[in-house]
C-alpha cells in the first residue's frame, strides 16, 4: 500500500516537474533573446550610419518574432528593451509593441506589432506604417497593413457596446515639426482595426485626432482617469503670417480635451487645469534608455543620422 502511494505521488509530481523544467528553459531562451533585442535596439536608435540602423532594425524584427514564438511569451515583459514601447491593455487581452527609426532626411518610420493573449500558439499582427500614403488620416479607418504609425505610451479601454481602446502616441514627423496622435484600436472582426468615428468636435466627427507642432516645442497630451478626460495643449501659430503652417505652432498655455460620454469622446474647450490632476499616470520611455520626465509631455531625443 505504501509503495502504491509513493508511485502515485511520483506520477502526479512528474508532469509538474517536467512543466517547471519547460518553463525554466523558455525563460532562459527569452532572456537570451531579450539581451539581443536590447543590443539591437540601442544600435537602431544611436548608430550614426543609416544602413547600420536599418540593418539592426531588420534583425530586431526577426529576433522579436522568434522570441514571441516561445510558449507563454506574452507573460515575459521585455522590460530591459528600452528602445521600444511595450503596452499591455488593462484587461490583458493584447499588448502592442511600437518604435521608430530616423531616416537620413530627418523623417521617421514607425514599426509595430500586436500580440494577442491566446494562452497558446502565437497570434501576432505586424503593423506597416502607411502614414505617407494616407491622404485623410483623421477620416480613415485602417487595418494593420495601413497603420498610421506612432510610438504609443498609453492605452485607455472603453467598455462600450462595441469595446475599443484609445491609444495616445508620439509621432516624430520631420526636422521642423512633431506630431502626436489620439488613435483607436479595436478587434470587432478578429484582426486589429485602427481608427473609429468616436471623436466629436464642433459638429465634426473624426476617426483619429492628430496634432502637429514645432519640433522646438513640447505638447501635453495625457489622460485623467478620474474624469474620463483626455487633456491637451491648445496649439497656435506665433503670428498671423504663420497661420496654416503647423510646423510653427506651439502651446498658448490654455488647454482643451475630449471627455468620454456614452462611449464617445466629446470635445471640451478651454479647460480649467486647476481642476485637473497632474499628468503622472503615464511615463514615456526615452529610446536612449532612460525614463524621461515623469509625464507624457516628453518627446524622444533625436539622433542625427
Amino acid at each position: 500500500m505504501k509503495r502504491l502511494l509513493i508511485i502515485g505521488l511520483f506520477l502526479i509530481a512528474r508532469p509538474l516537474f517536467i512543466f517547471a523544467q519547460d518553463e525554466s528553459a523558455n525563460r532562459k531562451q527569452l532572456n537570451f533573446f531579450q539581451d539581443s533585442l536590447k543590443h539591437l535596439g540601442y544600435t537602431f536608435i544611436n548608430d550614426e550610419i543609416d544602413v547600420h540602423r536599418k540593418s539592426a532594425n531588420y534583425q530586431f524584427i526577426k529576433t522579436l518574432v522568434s522570441a514571441l514564438k516561445i510558449p507563454n511569451s506574452f507573460l515575459f515583459p521585455f522590460d530591459s528593451v528600452k528602445a521600444i514601447s511595450i503596452l499591455n491593455s488593462p484587461d490583458n487581452r493584447f499588448r502592442i509593441f511600437s518604435w521608430h527609426i530616423i531616416n537620413m532626411d530627418g523623417s521617421y518610420r514607425f514599426y509595430g506589432a500586436v500580440q494577442m493573449n491566446t494562452g497558446g500558439p502565437l497570434k501576432l499582427y505586424g503593423l506597416e506604417d502607411y502614414s505617407p500614403l494616407l491622404k485623410n488620416p483623421e477620416d480613415s479607418v485602417t487595418d494593420a497593413r495601413k497603420w498610421y504609425g506612432a510610438q504609443y505610451y498609453k492605452i485607455i479601454p472603453v467598455y462600450a457596446a462595441n469595446p475599443y481602446y484609445v491609444l495616445l502616441g508620439w509621432k516624430g514627423n520631420t526636422v521642423v515639426s512633431t506630431k502626436k496622435v489620439i488613435d483607436v484600436i479595436s478587434f470587432k472582426n478578429g484582426p486589429p482595426q485602427f481608427g473609429l468615428p468616436v471623436f466629436d468636435e464642433k459638429g465634426k466627427t473624426r476617426d483619429r485626432v492628430i496634432f502637429e507642432y514645432s519640433e522646438q516645442a513640447t505638447m501635453l497630451l495625457h489622460y485623467v482617469p478620474t474624469q474620463n478626460l483626455i487633456v491637451f495643449d491648445n496649439l497656435i501659430p506665433p503670428d498671423k503670417k504663420s497661420e496654416g503652417k503647423p510646423e510653427t505652432y506651439g502651446p498658448d498655455l490654455s488647454y482643451n480635451g475630449f471627455r468620454l460620454k456614452n462611449g464617445r469622446w466629446e470635445y471640451v474647450d478651454n479647460l480649467d487645469m486647476r481642476n485637473v490632476p497632474s499628468a503622472k499616470d503615464a511615463e514615456f520611455i526615452d529610446p536612449k534608455g532612460e525614463k524621461a520626465g515623469g509625464d507624457d509631455t516628453t518627446k524622444p531625443a533625436k539622433k542625427a543620422p
